[in-house]
């Protein structure tokens, strides 16, 4: 029989059921998503199972992380079928909070950020939007109260971001990274892959697979810099319109300089169509 999910709306009534579950000496994981839930996000869900004994998932389509020019209108709200995902992957609460109980009326405070925040990468085309990320996870984290957060490693540099937040303001919560899920082809999974034609379905591959060539070519000698260049020229021939494709230290995403004693990780974003795509790899001879 599949356990029932506490829905939640608001911070009290949130609240309320974590302290059930504290009663019992229960430890609580939490997993933030936006919602649109894919195998991606259920595997974050198992893998704070696997490090806490109750799991809050969040499903808020966060106003502050979209600019002006993104359509948050668009972005996919499928709560029903979430609902159904989570009971299958034995999650104990949903919060799914309305707009205005995470910004209520005179809302004033957010996060400002620096160090991987400002790496010359996602915020060089979204400016704005980690520091309404890293407001709402703030949030997200004094509400449930959790000791364990599970954030997929896709948003790499948002990862970054959120543990570097969570060590600088001292909140007691462990930041766990799990890799990204991938489909046969090697896509990344997201919320937005539905959003491809089939044409450009077939196509988004290439992200992965040019990554993944120019780590096995670094790692067997060949220049670094000189495959990036390879990559980006291949991808914007295939059609892609790339905004970046760089090698960064994988701790604080400052520029890696070449292969060296450093852990590297490949990041990329690029737009098919209307749909745009990140993905990154560590810079090692890994299966991600």
């Amino acid at each position: 029989m599949v356990a029932d999910v506490i829905i939640t709306r608001t911070v009290a009534e949130l609240r309320r059921a974590v302290r059930e579950f504290r009663r019992g000496d229960e430890t609580i994981g939490v997993v933030p998503t936006l919602g649109a839930l894919h195998d991606g996000h259920i595997a974050l869900v198992q893998e704070a199972r696997k490090r806490a004994g109750r799991v809050v998932t969040t499903l808020f389509v966060n106003p502050t992380q979209f600019a002006a020019t993104e359509d948050l209108s668009k972005y996919p709200r499928t709560e029903e079928a979430d609902l159904a995902r989570l009971r299958e992957a034995r999650c104990d609460i949903l919060f799914a909070p309305g707009v205005g109980e995470v910004y209520p009326q005179g809302f004033a405070t957010t996060v400002t950020l620096q160090g991987p925040a400002v790496a010359g990468l996602e915020d060089r085309f979204r400016p704005t939007h980690f520091a309404g990320v890293a407001t709402i996870v703030a949030k997200l984290f004094t509400m449930s109260g959790a000791d364990v957060a599970v954030f997929g490693e896709k948003d790499y540099q948002q990862l970054c971001v959120v543990r570097q937040m969570a060590r600088d303001l001292d909140l007691p919560i462990e930041v766990v990274g799990h890799p990204t899920v991938r489909e046969a082809d090697g896509l990344a999974m997201s919320s937005r892959n539905r959003f491809l034609s089939p044409e450009e379905r077939t196509l988004a591959p290439l992200l992965h697979r040019t990554m993944r060539g120019i780590a096995d070519a670094a790692l067997a000698g060949a220049d670094l810099e000189a495959e990036l260049a390879k990559g980006r020229t291949a991808l914007e021939a295939a059609g892609f319109k790339l905004d970046y494709l760089e090698a960064r230290q994988a701790d604080n995403l400052a520029p890696l300089g070449g292969i060296g004693p450093a852990p590297g990780r490949l990041l990329v974003a690029a737009r098919l169509g209307a749909t745009r795509l990140i993905d990154n790899i560590a810079l090692a001879p890994a299966r991600n």
